[in-house]
Formats: structure tokens, C-alpha cells, sequence
């Protein structure tokens, strides 16, 4: 870069970071790719700009951009109220996975519940361990399930049980297939999550059991949340209830990570 054009730069900065804390204030993340073509700049200006802003407190990185600070995983209830009818069919696309007899895992989560809810309605004899508190109240009263809540610590936000407990439980049983929630999905096509511990236990799923495929609704795609999953292209798949568009559908394909969606 010329003297010139460096100095111009230095000039522009203060504009960029001014915006990039109002985009970040208004919605709570920002992806390094949508500010780089905002501004049109390179990734890499945006790389300095948010770890400049970051070393001053006034914002969070993360995998693919940044987050404000107060950017946590909303309450189980609040949860529950975001596109419910996405989740409904995503439940209805995942017990078409399932068979009579299989050993299936369901993680905490609203998603994984409406699962479990087609699940009972399959009518199949199933066995389903789950950490989800809500999931193993609704499972236990199925005359058709087998219901086995796997231990460690409650987490209050998430309802569930967390820590090393869960994936240790897990190696009692010989889990056929796996549903996994997640945080969100980055515009580069990784599943993230809020949460270091949510992360590590959802990778080392994958590595656990047969087959494992992420559950996640359309409002999922291009949200940024703090940690990546690290292992989430190993997964079978991604179910959710609306085809991706633009970018993210080619960064998918690319990938050749598997898409299951509700038909038009």
C-alpha cells in the first residue's frame, strides 16, 4: 500500500469502526464477510478493524466476525416461540430417518423437542436418551419409548444436563442416529454455538455415535455465535425447514454438506 493510500486508510478507520459498532449495537453480530463488502474492503482490513475495537472492550470475536457482549442463548420459553411451524417440520423430516428399534439421541433444545414430538407420533418402538429435561418429561409418558435422561450437572438456561457426565452416559449405549441442535450457522457454512462446553459436546457427539445430523431452523442461517463446533462438516447433514439462499446455499454445496428441507 502507497504512504497515500495508507493514510487514507488511517483517515477511514474511525468511520468503519463507528459503523461497525452501530451494525453490531442494532443487531447483535456482524460477519466479517457483509462489512468487507459493506465497505468494500478486504476481509483482512476487517480482521485489524474488529481486533482493534475488540483490544478496546467494545466487542466480542468470534468465529466468521463479531458479537456484542451481552449476546447469550435466549431462555428455553423465549426459544419456544421462534418459528414453530419451521421446527414442526423439522421433526417430521427427522423421524423420517428414524426406524423401528433404533437407539436415538436427542440434545436439548426446542428443535430437538419438536423431533421428539414426531417421534411419538411415529408410533415406532424406540429407545432415546436425551440431556433435555423437557424432552425426557414429554418421552417418559410414550408407551412406544424407552426414555434415558443422561447425567450431569442442570444447566437453568438450557433446562438440560451439561459437562464431561453427558458424553461419559453416552458410552453405555450404542446410539444409532443423532439429532444436535445448535447457535447458528456461519455464512462460511460452520454450525456454532454459544457456549465452549455446548460446542465440545457436540463435536465429540458426532465422534460417538453412528450418525448424527444438526436440527436447525431457517432463522439459524447466518447467525453468528461465539464458538465454533469443531468437527460440524462430519455430521451426515443439516435438516431445516427452508432451502438457504444466495451464498450460503453455493457455500454448502461446496462443502458437500448434506441439506434435508421441506419440499415447496
Amino acid at each position: 500500500m502507497s504512504e497515500s493510500n495508507s493514510q487514507v486508510s488511517r483517515t477511514l478507520a474511525p468511520r468503519r469502526h463507528g459503523e461497525i459498532l452501530r451494525r453490531i449495537a442494532s443487531d447483535g453480530s456482524a460477519s466479517i464477510a457483509d462489512l468487507a463488502a459493506f465497505f468494500d474492503v478486504s476481509r483482512e482490513t476487517i480482521r485489524r478493524d474488529l481486533k482493534y475495537l475488540a483490544d478496546k472492550g467494545q466487542l466480542e470475536l468470534i468465529h466468521g466476525g463479531a458479537v456484542r457482549f451481552d449476546t447469550l442463548e435466549p431462555g428455553l420459553s423465549e426459544r419456544s416461540r421462534e418459528n414453530a411451524e419451521g421446527k414442526d417440520a423439522i421433526g417430521e423430516i427427522a423421524a423420517g430417518l428414524v426406524g423401528e428399534g433404533m437407539v436415538v439421541f436427542l440434545d436439548s433444545g426446542t428443535t430437538t423437542l419438536a423431533v421428539a414430538h414426531a417421534l411419538a407420533a411415529s408410533r415406532l418402538n424406540l429407545t432415546i436418551c436425551t440431556s433435555s429435561l423437557a424432552i425426557a418429561l414429554f418421552l417418559c409418558h410414550q408407551p412406544n419409548i424407552r426414555t434415558h435422561i443422561l447425567g450431569g450437572e442442570v444447566d437453568r438456561q438450557d433446562e438440560a444436563t451439561v459437562g464431561m457426565d453427558v458424553l461419559h452416559a453416552v458410552d453405555r449405549f450404542q446410539i444409532d442416529v443423532a439429532f444436535l441442535g445448535g447457535g447458528g450457522i456461519s455464512p462460511d457454512g460452520d454450525v456454532t454455538d454459544f457456549t465452549t462446553s455446548g460446542s465440545l459436546l457436540r463435536s465429540q457427539m458426532i465422534s460417538k455415535v453412528q450418525t448424527a445430523y444438526f436440527v436447525l431452523d431457517s432463522s439459524k442461517f447466518g447467525r453468528l455465535t461465539p464458538m465454533k463446533i469443531a468437527n460440524s462438516r462430519n455430521a451426515a447433514g443439516v435438516i431445516t425447514d427452508k432451502k438457504p439462499k444466495g451464498e450460503l446455499l453455493d457455500v454448502f454445496a461446496d462443502k458437500g454438506m448434506r441439506l434435508l428441507f421441506e419440499k415447496p
